[in-house]
């Protein structure tokens, strides 16, 4: 049987207190509170198709939203980071193309531990429900640079802002669920170097 592939980090600072336990292995099962609407139904969102069962207590010390968006997404990169380990046996490698009504994005991965994103939103409005554009961005940003990977993330097109950033993540999500899942065929690290 397997090593059960969890990761919990707590992270705390003058301006936020989050913590974040997340398994790699589960059922798409999420708690999510950070007290902003829209970003736990995108965090929700991500642990569905994901399938992983992702638990996220965010709460600001500074009253301030961007540090909370930012630090949360730091605190889930981190978490699945530290799930993943050395990554032996994973697929390693995946992409995804998601459809939101008029919208479609994609996510392709490779899980190595070399950290470098690419991401395009191609958001319009100030404002997402109630989270500004530039602060959705951050929080893409900081996922995909703490998740320790090299992941592009391409809005291809779409009219409606909220169903352009939503098809993002599920791309992201799906996409990982392949990437992180255990290839029968592959023993040990999924590298010709021998490490990642």
């Amino acid at each position: 049987m397997a090593k059960e592939r969890i990761g919990k980090v707590n992270r705390s600072t003058k301006e936020t207190t989050v913590s974040v336990s997340v398994n790699l292995d589960g059922t798409g099962k999420t708690s999510i509170k950070t007290g902003i609407n829209f970003l736990d139904h995108l965090i929700t969102a991500f642990g569905k198709h994901g399938m992983m069962d992702l638990i996220v207590n965010a709460k600001s010390n500074d009253k301030i939203e961007h540090h909370l968006i930012e630090d949360t997404a730091i605190t889930i990169g981190l978490a699945i980071d530290k799930a993943l380990g050395n990554r032996s046996g994973i697929t390693r490698f995946s992409y995804a193309s998601v459809p939101m009504d008029e919208s479609l994005a994609e996510a392709s991965i490779d899980l190595v531990k070399r950290p470098f994103w690419k991401l395009t939103l191609s958001i319009k409005r100030n404002k997402i429900e109630d989270v500004s554009r530039e602060d959705l961005e951050h929080f893409f940003q900081s996922l995909l640079q703490n998740l320790n990977g090299c992941i592009h993330l391409t809005v291809k097109y779409g009219e409606n802002d909220h169903h352009k950033v939503e098809a993002a993540i599920k791309s992201l999500a799906v996409a990982f669920r392949t990437a992180c899942s255990h290839d029968k065929k592959q023993k040990g690290i999924p590298s010709t170097k021998g490490t990642m």
